[in-house]
């Protein structure tokens, strides 16, 4: 465990050591010598580990000590020197049995088992830490503080406990929203130049995640923007990459990413910020559409028109189409005598379906049939091996793990004889027959 002593993050805020007034022993009188004696010993060990040993010692002579609060935060301190989680919260327990407002003890709890939380995901440590950074926030501040040392111990402490309930919110509760509104709260609280290093860089980064789960790609980018321009040289590259990534997802390009970057490193959070999203596959058709002869965009492209084009440019788009001889490059998906199925587009081809569907004008011998996952392509002369008329076309609705897409169907299909020279013989087994097994659709 890190050594990370509440004096420790009291300092970075007060720029010195703050010690509550409640945790001081030495207005108190040990009015037995050897209770007495017994605490001088303990306290004033150098080596931590014989300190740790004399101060539980000492509690467990004295249980019922007027210094006792006071050996107890001594003995949080020593344990976290040592690097001793487990100790320290067993100490920090004890403390809080006599004490539930003590804020140090909350503290170091916290402190501890938001790390165990990170490194073993468990919900129930998760949970822990998460309630124990609930109550941090709700502690009222003590009698006997002043408000200057009220006001500079939260400035270092809340921004810790918001981190422990956003990490418990996404580890735990799977509140991507909760974990959002929380790790907002703690940027608020640090100086901006706080995030741009160490734990507040680390939850500008979660940050980027929790929006990017929920998700909100404009705040996922600022987000992974801003960590972008101070994270260190070995994580960058990945952060980048998820960077690019939610913005080309929205924006549809990496245009104008070099602006938002910018913008990210002057400010903690977004102002003035303006992603344009993307054209939606409908605006894109259309543009294509408009942006010449729409017979001579090439195949993958009248495709897309036929599966995201609105009704008018579908039916303009096959207009010209219908009836009309292509070419149809792609690999073979399934094939028997009378139809070659082919996948055509990069989606086709990664989900092994077919998108183009040919039915040939005369059957193929056995020894003709191409087999499944041959491509078909432009022959030496330039002619096409597998060509067909344009018949008709069905669009494939949309599902969870794909967009929508069309399926078109050719009449009057030629395999060249070229083609059919090179085709692999089918072994009599193998003719296709009534129950032949056809492709996914």
């Amino acid at each position: 465990m890190k050594k990370f002593v509440f004096a420790s993050v009291l300092a970075l805020a007060a720029g010195g050591m703050l010690i509550a007034p409640a945790l001081r022993a030495q207005d108190i009188t040990i009015k037995d010598p050897a209770e007495f004696n017994s605490y001088s010993m303990a306290t004033g060990q150098a080596d931590p580990k014989a300190k740790a040993a004399a101060l539980e010692s000492f509690l467990q002579n004295y249980p019922q000590s007027v210094v006792k609060k006071a050996v107890l935060s001594l003995l949080i301190e020593t344990y976290q020197q040592l690097g001793d989680g487990d100790k320290t919260v067993a100490a920090a327990s004890k403390q809080l049995q006599i004490d539930p407002s003590n804020m140090e003890a909350i503290f170091a709890s916290v402190y501890v088992k938001k790390g165990q939380c990170n490194r073993t995901q468990d919900a129930s440590v998760c949970d822990d830490a998460g309630a124990l950074a609930r109550k941090g926030l709700s502690t009222a501040k003590p009698a006997e503080m002043s408000d200057a040392d009220w006001k500079k111990q939260t400035a270092a402490l809340y921004p810790v406990f918001h981190s422990t309930i956003a990490l418990d919110d996404a580890i735990s509760k799977k509140d991507y929203k909760g974990a959002i509104e929380e790790y907002k709260q703690e940027l608020m609280l640090l100086p901006a130049e706080a995030t741009q290093s160490g734990a507040g860089l680390f939850d500008t980064l979660l940050l980027a995640e929790a929006y990017s789960k929920v998700p909100e790609p404009v705040n996922a980018v600022w987000f992974y923007a801003r960590a972008w321009n101070f994270a260190p040289a070995g994580p960058k590259a990945q952060i980048e990459s998820k960077l690019n990534y939610w913005y080309k997802k929205f924006h549809g390009g990496l245009d104008g990413l070099d602006a938002v970057k910018a913008q990210a490193a002057a400010t903690v959070f977004p102002k003035d910020l303006v992603i344009k999203p993307a054209k939606t596959p409908a605006e894109f058709a259309h543009d294509a559409m408009l942006a010449g002869d729409p017979m001579a965009l090439n195949l993958g492209d009248k495709e897309f028109i036929l599966a995201n084009g609105v009704k008018d440019d579908q039916d303009k788009l096959w207009a010209l189409l219908k009836d009309k001889q292509t070419p149809v490059p792609g690999i073979v998906i399934e094939a028997t005598a009378t139809v070659i199925k082919v996948a055509l587009s990069d989606d086709a081809k990664a989900a092994k379906t077919a998108d183009f569907v040919i039915n040939l004008k005369e059957p193929l011998a056995d020894k003709d049939i191409p087999a499944a996952g041959v491509e078909m392509k432009l022959m030496k002369d330039g002619g096409p091996e597998l060509d067909g008329t344009y018949d008709t076309f069905t669009l494939v609705p949309a599902t969870a793990t794909a967009a929508q897409s069309v399926q078109i169907v050719l009449k009057d299909g030629l395999l060249q004889a070229e083609k059919k020279k090179a085709a692999p013989a089918h072994k009599p087994a193998a003719k296709p027959a009534a129950g032949h097994k056809r492709a996914a659709q």
